[in-house]
């Protein structure tokens, strides 16, 4: 572009790419692009970005050469940024947003193109979130896939940490795209997520309208470091640890990605969020994770609704996935059971009441010993979007009619004259395989208890016995699937019969002959 004259300038727009250009200080916000999405109704989609201190800012959302709303606001002084907030949009487009700076007789103009309404996710958590479409099984297959999902929109956030909270991005690795086989495979933990874009695919597979996906990951990092100071200090967190473990090879400085991958997201309209992660903390501060992860939950929820100006919603969707499997390299414990069950914060299932309006993906069956990046990296990563979807279609969309949960124990009755255990489920099982070691009991005698195998025994469609002979002591808990790799591929014993869901694992004490899993 020519730049026009000193006169000219004064009284002709200037058109600016979205990303602006050096020297010039009225810019969206650095993930505002072509081919995004921005969230539908009835939420309204905020728009922000920087400019000069005092001007007007018109941001014009038009369809061809239809003008659909004008808003209008002006540069805070103090920040020197603007923002507005879009009427609730019904989903479609395309659309073009327009931005423009009057300060005085000089108008700047941005245009960005292409932009459609529907709902935007984000995708967080360590390497398994980060995981790409090229390492997953089936890649070739779902790479070529992408000509029906153009509609679904993907942008990957660059790996970045700060000591401070940032208003935006520092940088962007994959801009507002259209999905391709180039930008899905483009690497090794290199954008764009698999997860997040199989669960992405699902969902529009369901609504048929577009889906934002926003990925921001970053492989072998703690919990700590995607927290804010707030819900650490609730935990009781309150001085950076040493982290000496080979599970934590990312940045483990608390709240150094928060701060600068999360907290640059948060003005954003979402839908809500998904998250993988939980690795990195099974040998490194475990015990307070049934703290921690509710808590940062809490916070990201309260966050992002204040800084969007109350359109994400207070209490919006939060779905995760449960941890996988992975071969130890010992027999020591490893926290993986730990973490499975502080992540429900300790109920064994969500939603419940210290995690409202939560979704779960069981990954505990999804094991590969084989995987060439390692067995703690499983490569089937659309079985766990799939259950995801699930999840999201229950609690996000209110689809009462679906499964989306594995069966857990509503009531566990205890008989010593017969020798046995009963368990009775909310909803059907199918019971795949017998197994004598993944139902475990507390034997306690002398004051001592030790875990010892409840064989599976009898069973139908909604029960299953126990046998506890080998309990010479009194019976005081049961456990079920509570080791780091409980079964093989997709072969765990128990299962919902329609959802082909896994049953999740559970601990429950056993009091007065009977006593509720959760």
């Amino acid at each position: 572009m020519v730049a026009p004259g000193p006169v000219l300038a004064l009284v002709l727009p200037l058109i600016l790419s979205a990303d602006g250009s050096a020297g010039i200080d009225f810019r969206f916000a650095s993930y505002f692009d072509n081919y995004m999405v921005l969230q539908k109704e009835p939420a309204g989609a905020v728009i922000w970005g920087f400019g000069s201190p005092g001007a007007i800012v018109t941001v014009t959302l038009c369809q061809g050469q239809e003008t659909i709303m004008k808003k209008v606001t002006s540069v805070k002084v103090h920040s020197d940024t603007w923002m507005v907030v879009l009427d609730p949009m019904k989903p479609g487009g395309p659309f073009e947003v327009m931005a423009q700076q009057t300060l005085g007789r000089v108008n700047l103009t941005l245009r960005i193109h292409d932009v459609l309404f529907g709902d935007v996710w984000l995708c967080s958590g360590q390497s398994n979130m980060q995981m790409t479409v090229l390492q997953i099984f089936n890649a070739t297959k779902e790479l070529s896939n992408v000509a029906a999902y153009q509609s679904v929109r993907i942008l990957s956030v660059s790996l970045v940490q700060a000591e401070q909270e940032l208003e935006d991005l520092v940088a962007v690795d994959l801009q507002w795209s259209k999905p391709t086989s180039e930008n899905l495979g483009h690497g090794n933990f290199e954008y764009m997520s698999a997860v997040c874009w199989l669960f992405g695919r699902h969902l529009y597979d369901t609504l048929q309208y577009p889906i934002g996906l926003i990925s921001s990951s970053w492989g072998g990092t703690p919990i700590e470091a995607w927290s804010s100071g707030r819900p650490l200090k609730a935990c009781g967190i309150h001085k950076q640890g040493s982290i000496p473990y080979d599970s934590v090879t990312g940045p483990s400085k608390y709240s150094v990605l928060w701060n600068a991958m999360i907290h640059p997201l948060h003005t954003m309209t979402l839908k809500g969020v998904v998250w993988y992660q939980g690795e990195s903390n099974t040998r490194y501060n475990t015990d307070l994770y049934n703290c921690t992860f509710p808590a940062l939950i809490d916070d990201w929820r309260q966050t992002f609704h204040l800084g969007s100006l109350g359109q994400t919603e207070r209490f919006f969707p939060f779905g995760f996935v449960q941890l996988s499997s992975v071969l130890s390299k010992d027999n020591s414990e490893d926290g993986f059971p730990q973490i499975r069950w502080h992540q429900t914060a300790d109920f064994g299932y969500v939603p419940n009441v210290k995690m409202p309006n939560t979704f779960m993906a069981v990954a505990m069956d999804l094991c590969d010993k084989d995987s060439p990046f390692g067995s703690i990296h499983p490569r089937d990563k659309n079985t766990v979007a799939y259950r995801l979807h699930l999840g999201a279609r229950a609690v996000a969309y209110g689809e009462k009619s679906v499964t989306f949960q594995g069966p857990l124990p509503e009531k566990i009755e205890l008989s010593p004259h017969k020798g046995l255990l009963s368990l009775t489920y909310a909803q059907q099982i199918q019971v795949q395989k017998q197994d004598n070691k993944i139902f475990e009991i507390s034997c306690c005698s002398d004051h001592q208890c030790k875990w010892l195998p409840a064989p599976m025994n009898t069973f139908s469609t909604q029960t299953l016995n126990l046998s506890i002979n080998s309990c010479h002591g009194t019976v005081v808990a049961l456990r079920y699937a509570w080791i780091t790799w409980p079964c093989e591929y997709k072969q765990c014993p128990l299962y919902d019969p329609d959802s082909t869901l896994p049953a999740p694992p559970f601990f429950a004490f056993i009091r007065d002959q009977s006593e509720a899993a959760n």
